[in-house]
Parts: C-alpha cells; structure tokens; sequence
C-alpha cells in the first residue's frame, strides 16, 4: 500500500511539493527509470517528473 503523504517532489513551475495523491499516471522511461506525471494543485497543471 502506498502512503499517500508521500513527497514525490516539486512542481517545476512552481516549486510545490507534491504528493502520492497528485500522481496520474505512472510511466517507464526509455532508461528503465519511472516517471510521472502529476497534479499540481497550486498552478493547476498537469507536470512530469521522474523519481
């Protein structure tokens, strides 16, 4: 079970800190690494980042 208080990091527009419960969608990444892309609450966009 994942713990949705979980910081996955910061939005890169404006420097939120995001959580579990922002992400979309998961994805794998052409290097075998996961990216998301998240909900930024604050400037209400769609983001990507990679853990």
């Amino acid at each position: 079970m994942i713990d949705e208080s979980t910081t996955i990091g910061r939005c890169p527009d404006c420097e939120t800190e995001l959580h579990e419960y922002h992400v979309l969608i998961e994805f794998e990444t052409e290097d075998g690494g996961t990216g998301v892309f998240a909900d930024c609450p604050e400037c209400d966009d769609v983001v990507r980042l990679n853990r």
